[in-house]
């Protein structure tokens, strides 16, 4: 039987960009976005990065799987693991898949079906022998998927629009935030109003705020900036997240030192970490 109070997030994935595997990124990983979020029985992915791979050999190790898959949005890096994800090739799993972005353009099940096409995928979508389910929302409705979860959902700054999300369970909250680009000065009323006391904040944090400049409009923030965000909304523990591929293990281990530093208790996300709100 399943702890009714267990919640926890665990890192999957934590590169963003592209996948980065090597002697470089031993110590945090390589593998792009991926979150798996426990709430008593019930099971939560976000995003389906390469590290989605990695997940779904761990779930078929574990029995039938029923879950819920959240994305920010759908650039490559964040959904290039679906196809890879085994729990989608087993009778009897069942996956809801659900993204904030999309409407009223187009839908998920759309962009899943010309993501996996001749040249590019030598199958389609309709292989999949688990029961899948598509639901297209937009950002800023909140989503009550039961047993005494609720997800708060945000736009974010990103191009194509993306989705940050508030998982509360069990009087707790974990936010996930990550592809979105702030204005320097201006701290994004979105956001703030999202993470507003959370115990664990997740977020986006590619470039330092030395490097911002070069990268403006890219839809990336700082880590510097989620710090002054988790101070100005009383945030418990920032996690540091959507580490530049070109930030190899010394380079995150002084990212790691400067967070500490200027905000105690910061945490720059490995893959295979496990933390609890």
């Amino acid at each position: 039987m399943s702890d009714p109070g267990k919640f926890f997030v665990q890192f999957w994935g934590v590169r963003g960009s592209i996948a980065c595997p090597g002697p470089d990124t031993v110590r945090y990983g390589g593998n792009t976005s991926c979150l798996e979020i426990r709430c008593g029985g019930r099971l939560f992915i976000f995003d389906a990065g390469t590290g989605l791979r990695l997940l779904g050999q761990s779930l078929m190790e574990q029995g039938d799987v029923d879950a819920d898959l959240y994305l920010t949005h759908t650039h490559f890096d964040h959904v290039c693991g679906l196809p890879f994800f085994a729990p989608f090739f087993v009778p009897g799993n069942q996956l809801r898949l659900a993204a904030g972005h999309l409407k009223p353009e187009t839908d998920l099940k759309q962009v899943l079906v010309e993501m996996m096409i001749a040249p590019l995928f030598p199958v389609p979508p309709s292989i999949f022998q688990a029961q899948v389910s598509y639901t297209d929302f937009t950002a800023g409705e909140t989503q009550s998927p039961g047993d005494g979860v609720v997800i708060r959902t945000a736009p974010l700054n990103h191009p194509n629009r993306a989705t940050g999300y508030r998982v509360e369970y069990d009087g707790r909250s974990i936010c996930y935030i990550t592809d979105t680009e702030h204005v320097i000065g201006t701290p994004d009323r979105n956001i703030l109003d999202l993470i507003q006391g959370a115990d664990l904040v997740i977020y986006d944090s590619t470039y330092t705020d030395d490097e911002y400049p070069t990268y403006a409009g890219f839809g990336h923030s700082t880590w510097q900036e989620g710090v002054r965000l988790a101070d100005a909304a009383e945030v418990k523990t920032l996690v540091i997240f959507h580490h530049e591929p070109t930030h190899d293990d010394d380079r995150m281990d002084a990212i790691a030192a400067e967070a500490a530093a200027l905000r105690p208790g910061t945490i720059v996300a490995r893959e295979g970490m496990v933390l609890t709100p």
